[in-house]
């Protein structure tokens, strides 16, 4: 079996112990009102559930909120697919591969565009400055992640073409361990391990993807909870978008509770949240658009089996009201 194949062995069964670990909502509903099952990184939801401001407000519509961690966003979709969970937080890229595969998803809400969040990086001492010389070097990557778009699109924007790219695709650890050993000639990466390589091997930036990708952060629901619990869905909405106001006036505090979060040092968080642009917004005509080129790059690619639809995921439930 392959590395990749065994990391996604693993990651399927985290999932499938989340599912069962959290009751069902038809259990929950038949005496005791209403349930929310958040599935949630390591990432802004973790400070969302940390504050527990959202059992407050929910208490008393009769809406009880159980949450489940998970180790990545295809995870968290595979759960949602299964019925496990309501709500989630996750990447441009893994809701295309969810919506390829026929869950039943639906968008809430959107971040602002992070672009600076995600950039190519070379060793420090490298003779690369420009990405016009990235043509045939050994690149590595998530493969069917965000920064896959983000290099296709960015030899693109520099007048290199697809056949120029030399993609190994290597999960984050096994590319740092190449980065570091120098098998590879750059590797495209997203904070905050971005950030990490920075402070630790001086990894020098080569390319972000300002003017090239946007990076948002999507917020999910499936299509029948989201019809049936819009109340509950523009309460969780409205928590977030007060977390985001806290953190854009707060960075210092924001830094240091990311950083026990993540298990970093401080200096990594507070580089990564200098890159990080704060706020919530309604999916519109022209973010589902974004979502619908970055699916046809991938159908391109073949890296999905069929092409997607992003505006059958579309939902509109969500009142966005000034804090």
């Amino acid at each position: 079996m392959t590395p990749a194949l065994m990391t996604r062995r693993r990651l399927l069964q985290a999932g499938a112990a989340a599912a069962i670990a959290v009751p069902s909502l038809a259990m929950f509903t038949r005496g005791h009102g209403r349930l929310l099952r958040i599935g949630h990184q390591k990432g802004y939801l973790s400070l969302l559930r940390q504050r527990r401001t959202l059992e407050q407000r929910l208490a008393p519509l009769g809406v009880a909120v159980r949450w489940t961690e998970f180790p990545a966003g295809p995870v968290q979709l595979e759960a949602l697919n299964a019925g496990a969970i309501d709500f989630g937080d996750v990447g441009e890229a893994p809701p295309i591969f969810a919506q390829a595969a026929g869950a039943p998803l639906a968008y809430i809400a959107a971040s602002q565009h992070r672009p600076q969040a995600e950039a190519v990086v070379v060793p420090r001492h490298s003779p690369i400055t420009r990405v016009q010389q990235l043509r045939g070097k050994r690149i590595a990557l998530n493969k069917g992640s965000n920064v896959h778009y983000f290099i296709v699109k960015l030899f693109e924007h520099h007048g290199l073409r697809q056949s120029d790219l030399n993609l190994v695709y290597l999960s984050a650890a096994d590319a740092r361990a190449a980065f570091e050993n120098g098998a590879i000639d750059a590797w495209v990466i997203w904070d905050p391990i971005l950030a990490g390589v920075q402070r630790s091997l001086q990894a020098r930036i080569l390319a972000d993807a300002t003017g090239v990708a946007g990076n948002r952060a999507y917020y999910f629901s499936s299509h029948d909870y989201a019809a049936g619990n819009a109340d509950i869905l523009a309460i969780v909405i409205d928590d977030i978008r007060r977390i985001d106001h806290w953190a854009a006036a707060n960075r210092s505090a924001l830094a240091a509770e990311l950083a026990a979060l993540w298990g970093l040092p401080l200096p990594v968080s507070e580089l990564a949240e200098t890159r990080t642009t704060y706020g919530t917004v309604a999916i519109t005509a022209d973010i589902l658009a974004e979502q619908q080129r970055i699916a046809d790059t991938f159908l391109a690619l073949k890296l999905i089996p069929r092409p997607v639809r992003i505006a059958e995921a579309a939902t509109a439930i969500v009142p966005m009201v000034p804090l």
